[in-house]
């Protein structure tokens, strides 16, 4: 394929690391961020409206991702996680239960979304043949010209490109011009649940050194049925966890004094109290905001040989897989699989998105059933007998190819689509197996009641 220019729209994760891969394949590269460099504009580890950590789980498909691009920048990256191995789980006695992700030991990795945006961005500067232009709004795409409108603070600019990669996000611009000239089914769900931070701090040790509040290689959740607490441990010298309170908007505006805070919360999360201290929870519950969570479906993705849709800005989801940026970092290697199999750039968009829709609304599905699973499944006895019959499977019959979905979504490049697809059908096998024991069990008990009530009444005749 020769070398053309492309204008990357969106210099988040996703974007830059689908400007390394345009940039390793020759092409002209321009990446345009409406905000400013995320390396001057925000302090290393934190975010511009909270000061707190945004961890994110970095696993096998977004690993993949980044060794696609350059094997240097994944062995870096993977020099600053937190390994992962498993939920903690807390009930409402503080007790803590652990649930592995994998019989094998295999582990997701905490990251921090900041420092691993600001790696791209690094590496991005040191290719000759990507420029990175911040503080530009895209206004207007022109895709038949092959031109697009950007505002900027000394006024608006237009340029030129031949492909436009939308990479803006949820809420994304580009999709919106796409949606002018292409006809593009379209569903935004937004969730009745909002998301606050809260933050655990370090713990002091008697000799004045800090340590971590809490197991920094699992995933700490509070289940409440219709809510739920949940932390990852900060990277680095900050021995901090980062909560997020998930929580029906009703929920939140019900506890509208200080006491109901503390007594929210030392009813549902008693643990969490004394490590965060109760005038620190107040102060954070009033003054962190609070967001709302959507799921966004389109289809399709592109446009001709002009425009394509990638990360949140083609499918954004929920966070309870813990799949956007995975999910964002496997579209980018997948495009290039189909630049590689198709010397069209046509070709090779109409191939992406006839392969990758039933995919992307597959892990979207599943990301919001994920939502149910943390928050109240994970303590029910059906839950964990099925957790448990396929790991013993997968660890003592691996044959056999029975995975938990978890397994399969995590740590493996299954299609989520084929994924899914198998786990739906290993739950029929387990609920016929599980409910025609039951049967069998419950037949069993009814003839040796019979058999001993006959034997039993024999006796007394007889006596």
């Amino acid at each position: 394929m020769s070398a053309k220019s492309v204008a990357i729209i969106g210099a988040g994760p996703v974007g830059a690391l689908a400007g390394l891969y345009f940039s390793n394949e020759g092409w002209d590269v321009t990446i345009y961020e409406l905000r400013g460099d995320p390396r001057h504009a925000r302090v290393p580890g934190s975010t511009a409206s909270t000061g707190k950590s945004i961890n994110l789980a970095l696993s096998h498909r977004g690993i993949e991702g980044l060794r696609g691009a350059s094997e240097s920048l994944a062995e870096m990256v993977m020099k600053n996680v937190v390994p992962v191995y498993g939920r903690m789980i807390h009930d409402h006695k503080g007790k803590q239960h652990s649930q592995a992700y994998d019989v094998h030991g295999q582990h997701i990795n905490a990251v921090d979304r900041g420092w691993l945006n600001n790696a791209l961005v690094d590496e991005i500067e040191k290719r000759d043949n990507v420029e990175l232009k911040f503080g530009h709004r895209l206004l207007q795409c022109d895709f038949d010209m092959k031109t697009i409108k950007l505002e900027t603070k000394d006024g608006s600019v237009d340029v030129t490109a031949d492909l436009v990669v939308g990479a803006d996000g949820a809420h994304s611009a580009v999709r919106r011009q796409l949606m002018r000239v292409a006809r593009v089914d379209f569903e935004q769900k937004y969730i009745d649940t909002l998301w606050s931070e809260i933050s655990i701090p370090p713990r002091i040790e008697s000799d004045g050194t800090e340590s971590y509040p809490l197991d920094p290689q699992h995933l700490h959740i509070w289940p409440r049925k219709t809510f739920m607490l949940m932390s990852l441990a900060n990277i680095g010298d900050d021995k901090s966890f980062t909560g997020t309170l998930f929580m029906p908007q009703a929920n939140f505006d019900d506890i509208t004094y200080p006491l109901d805070v503390i007594d929210f919360f030392k009813y549902h999360f008693p643990d969490v109290v004394p490590l965060i201290g109760e005038e620190n929870l107040i102060k954070q519950f009033f003054d962190n905001p609070r967001g709302s969570l959507v799921s966004i479906k389109c289809n399709p993705y592109h446009y001709l040989d002009r425009c394509i849709l990638i990360g949140d800005a083609a499918h954004a989801m929920v966070p309870f897989y813990g799949q956007g940026m995975n999910c964002g970092f496997e579209d980018v290697q997948v495009l290039f699989k189909m630049f590689k199999e198709h010397n069209a750039v046509s070709s090779a968009l109409n191939k992406y998105t006839a392969s990758r829709q039933k995919d992307l609304y597959s892990i979207s599905d599943m990301a919001m059933d994920n939502y149910v699973e943390m928050r109240s499944s994970v303590t029910s006895n059906m839950y964990l007998a099925r957790k448990n019959t396929e790991e013993f499977m997968y660890k003592y019959f691996p044959r056999l190819g029975v995975r938990t979905l978890y397994n399969m979504v995590s740590f493996s490049s299954t299609p989520y689509s084929v994924a899914l697809k198998k786990s739906i059908a290993q739950g029929r096998t387990f609920n016929t197996v599980f409910f025609g024991a039951g049967i069998g069990m419950v037949g069993l008990a009814a003839y040796g009641a019979y058999r001993f009530r006959k034997v039993w009444k024999s006796a007394l005749s007889s006596s």
